[in-house]
């Protein structure tokens, strides 16, 4: 036990690091900008979870309608004796309409957050029991292991909730390349992917009436006040989030509502009244430009399936 703790010590020890290091290079460039995944400490992952079921939040219950309308499909496509492995697990909601579907050796959540990913593999655990069930902590745009299987088990990837819509479209490529990669020759993807779609509904699926996911925002200003010895006053900045239709993508800030001065890790930031940080994108794809960019990284689309308004898709992705 005391090694574990040693270790967990240790390991906590280098993502604050990590964390540190990122906010500083991020603060200190212009235009300024925060990687996405620091937005998923515990609280950020549970106020993910809840934008998740808001009513102006209209991936997350598309893409589960898709997928409780399709598990069955895509079982038969990746047929029996598979291990799953899902690229940022989150709570590992939509995972269990293919556990309960697909034929299953293995199942591997990938999750940059410790917390959530201990307790929703927790919970799986408890769930599933006859299922090999291995938890992997690691951001899977830089993952270079993955359990053990036998020669005879086949991988098949699972990235749902849009998630590839958060990356850069070189950054997109990259991940599709090294997926192929740790998918194996005999491997495939299931793939949920934003669809174009009104302005209007992108603008009110980033900006809830709620608030949350304006909470969602500000609390990696709570993070690094918290983990970075920070001096961040929340009522001093503000969530933006709007659609760049040249881009194709919702772009989301944190905005500074006055002049003013911030400290974080010993360093001071100033800070001019309208000024942003970025911190997410999300992009939005149709489906030729979907084609082209998997294509490139040696995966063909063999299956797609959306929703009757055309909101979503979930995407079978075969090598090439």
């Amino acid at each position: 036990m005391n090694g574990f703790v040693l270790e967990l010590d240790r390991v906590q020890t280098a993502d604050r690091e990590q964390f540190r290091c990122a906010v500083l290079a991020g603060l200190a460039h212009r235009p300024r900008a925060i990687p996405a995944k620091f937005l998923y400490d515990a609280r950020g992952s549970a106020l993910f979870d809840k934008i998740c079921e808001l009513p102006e939040y209209y991936l997350t219950r598309t893409e589960t309608e898709i997928l409780r309308d399709h598990a069955a499909d895509i079982a038969a496509l990746a047929g029996p004796d598979r291990a799953l492995l899902e690229f940022g697990s989150g709570s590992s909601v939509k995972s269990r309409l293919l556990l309960d579907a697909m034929d299953l050796a293995l199942y591997a959540p990938i999750d940059i957050s410790r917390e959530h990913l201990d307790s929703s593999t927790a919970r799986l655990r408890r769930d599933y029991p006859s299922l090999p069930i291995e938890a992997v902590c690691a951001d899977y745009m830089s993952i270079a292991d993955l359990p053990q299987l036998a020669p005879s088990v086949r991988r098949v990837g699972f990235f749902p909730g849009s998630s590839i819509g958060n990356l850069e479209p070189h950054e997109a490529l990259a991940f599709f390349r090294n997926a192929r990669d740790l998918l194996g020759d005999k491997g495939a993807l299931v793939l949920g992917v934003d669809l174009k779609k009104d302005f209007a509904r992108l603008h009110a699926a980033y900006n809830d009436s709620a608030g949350v996911t304006a909470a969602f925002t500000l609390n990696l200003l709570r993070r690094m006040n918290r983990e970075l010895q920070g001096t961040f006053n929340l009522d001093r900045f503000r969530h933006e989030a709007f659609y760049n239709p040249v881009e194709g993508r919702i772009e989301i800030y944190f905005r500074s509502l006055s002049n003013q001065s911030v400290n974080v890790a010993g360093q001071a930031f100033t800070f001019t009244a309208g000024e942003r940080v970025h911190t997410e994108y999300s992009y939005k794809y149709d489906v030729p430009q979907l084609e082209s960019l998997v294509r490139q990284a040696g995966f063909r689309l063999e299956r797609l399936w959306t929703d009757p308004e055309r909101l979503f898709a979930v995407a079978y992705l075969a090598l090439a």
